[in-house]
């Protein structure tokens, strides 16, 4: 199965490798290069190696969000520089959403621009990093300050590296499948369905996958430069990734996997909804209650919530000082570009912590 939307294929599953293989046979690229980390070098990289019929050069960097940094970048160019990489290379990039988001960003710029390919092996990277031509890099503990709109040539997506993953990874990328199902326009019942997942394995939630990806390149591919509606896809990430920064500032038992902010950014930004534009209770309530069975529960005091606030400002649909919020009337309704009461937001970590 093919979603082709703007100029990116997305290929799934069975057609997925011969798809990889026919582009690669077709412009001969000069040399091919596959970033890695450490994980997806241990699982992951056999898997590719017996799909491909070509000769890879690795490079392997250091796995977690914490190197998500222009330290890496640097890393990695002077990698490609000394292996003799050139204009007519290729990268691809077989990771979750940290390996698809800098190995994007170093192909964009290196030489002006290489091509690359992504091959998400995390929940998060199928159906969200690696879809949409977003790349970039974290700056100063603040998530993706630098960074490039530029698409892959394709993005290959094998469901069967779901099994690879350890069970917080799948939690972490299911919380993006909950954005869609909350944003989604064309089916309501997509956001039922994913709460009605009993079980966070890769084997219940298959099926669900494939309309997750066609939500965001539905969206995206309307708006491809974030100049309107995709700024939907930012439902819960206002405050989700104002608490991933700030846990990122404090100590490693403190950091949070993207998901597990963006979980609780949606519950706050589902409770700041309904008080400003009647979203509906029940369905936040239901909302609530699956983040808390399936998401660990965060504690957060006054005077931690006043700093998430505060980093909020370097939130990438701000315009000026105004912190602009999504928001949502119902399933699929959203209201952009709002400003939230700092009182309200008080209120929505009452409302998740209780």
């Amino acid at each position: 199965m093919t979603f082709y939307k703007d100029i990116c294929p997305v290929v799934l599953d069975k057609k997925a490798f011969s798809a990889l293989n026919d582009y690669l046979n077709k412009i001969r690229p000069s040399s091919i290069f596959v970033l890695v980390d450490e994980n997806t070098k241990k699982y992951c990289l056999e898997i590719l190696n017996h799909r491909l019929s070509w000769d890879l050069k690795i490079i392997c960097i250091e796995s977690g969000e914490q190197n998500k940094t222009l330290d890496t970048c640097i890393y990695i160019w002077d990698t490609l520089s000394k292996k003799g990489a050139d204009r007519k290379s290729v990268m691809i990039n077989l990771g979750g959403g940290v390996i698809t988001d800098i190995g994007g960003f170093v192909s964009s710029c290196f030489k002006r621009g290489i091509s690359f390919i992504h091959i998400p092996t995390s929940l998060l990277g199928m159906v969200d990093a690696a879809i949409g031509g977003k790349n970039g890099v974290d700056f100063n503990n603040l998530k993706n300050q630098i960074g490039v709109i530029r698409n892959p040539e394709m993005v290959v997506v094998e469901k069967d590296f779901l099994k690879t993953l350890p069970y917080e990874h799948l939690v972490s990328g299911f919380a993006e499948m909950l954005k869609h199902g909350l944003i989604n326009p064309e089916n309501q019942s997509y956001f039922n369905d994913c709460l009605s997942v009993e079980r966070l394995v890769h084997h219940q939630i298959r099926h669900l996958i494939n309309e997750s990806i066609a939500i965001k390149q539905n969206i995206v591919s309307n708006d491809i430069e974030e100049k309107g509606m995709r700024k939907v896809l930012n439902y819960g990430h206002t405050l989700g990734h104002a608490i991933e920064s700030f846990r990122m500032s404090l100590d490693d038992s403190n950091h949070l996997f993207h998901g597990e902010a963006i979980a609780i950014g949606l519950i706050l930004e589902t409770y700041i909804s309904a008080k400003m534009f009647g979203f509906p209770f029940d369905k936040l309530n239901h909302l609530k209650k699956f983040i808390h069975q399936f998401y660990k529960f965060q504690k957060f005091n006054k005077e931690e919530i006043s700093h998430i606030i505060k980093l909020m400002k370097y939130d990438k649909k701000n315009v000026g000082n105004q912190v602009n919020f999504v928001l949502l009337k119902s399933l699929g309704e959203p209201v952009l570009d709002c400003k939230v009461e700092h009182q309200l937001i008080y209120k929505a970590f009452e409302y998740y912590q209780s």
